[in-house]
């Protein structure tokens, strides 16, 4: 999420792209260092100043180091 965007916008940006089958998104806000986790058919996931997020099933061994994010 780029400092001059919406959160609300950018919420339903990411929906928007979950409904056309968009399988993983991330949400990452540094303001409050929380992360929203967007998969297909499940509800929205909020976590807070996590390390590291993981591709899960989607793209399977890869991991983003957060930890350049929240300095």
């Amino acid at each position: 999420m780029s400092p001059t965007d919406s959160l609300q916008e950018t919420q339903a940006k990411m929906q928007e792209y979950i409904d056309n089958q968009v399988k993983l998104g991330w949400l990452i806000n540094r303001k409050v260092r929380q992360v929203e986790i967007y998969r297909q058919g499940k509800s929205v996931e909020v976590i807070e100043s996590p390390t590291e997020l993981s591709g899960e099933d989607i793209l399977q061994g890869f991991i983003l180091d957060l930890q350049i994010v929240w300095e």
